[in-house]
């Protein structure tokens, strides 16, 4: 179906070519932790999605430059905090839970906080004006 172009009508980030390849690194790193742990939840391993987890907890907040930090949005950096304390807290259920189904209903919830600041942010920096 071919479809009118649609306004893009995202707040933009405004960030360095170093500061946009750093945030969109974390994002690629998030997707590439939800895959694992999807993978291991598909076999029951609950150790696995545990580590998984804790590796996009807040621990991962610390490797973000506070001059970088400072030119985020308060939205953005509510969300993304919000988003590595849930990894936090479904790395300690995983653990002790050990249920499957619960977890996956965690990772549903803080995957919709994705889906809500992709819809509301966009990164540009001055020499790309990429949309992503």
């Amino acid at each position: 179906h071919a479809h009118a172009p649609v306004a893009d009508n995202r707040v933009i980030l405004a960030l360095s070519p170093d500061e946009r390849a750093m945030i969109l690194e974390e994002m690629r790193l998030f997707l590439d932790g939800v895959g694992t742990m999807t993978g291991a939840l598909g076999k029951q391993d609950m150790q696995a999605t545990a580590a998984a987890a804790r590796g996009m907890g807040m621990k991962m907040v610390h490797e973000v430059p506070p001059a970088l930090r400072a030119k985020l949005p308060m939205e953005f950096r509510q969300l993304g905090f919000s988003v590595h304390r849930d990894f936090d807290q479904i790395a300690m259920d995983a653990d002790s839970l050990k249920d499957v189904s619960h977890t996956l209903n965690q990772m549903s919830a803080t995957l919709q906080k994705c889906v809500s600041c992709h819809a509301a942010y966009q990164i540009r920096s001055p020499l790309n004006d990429d949309k992503h």
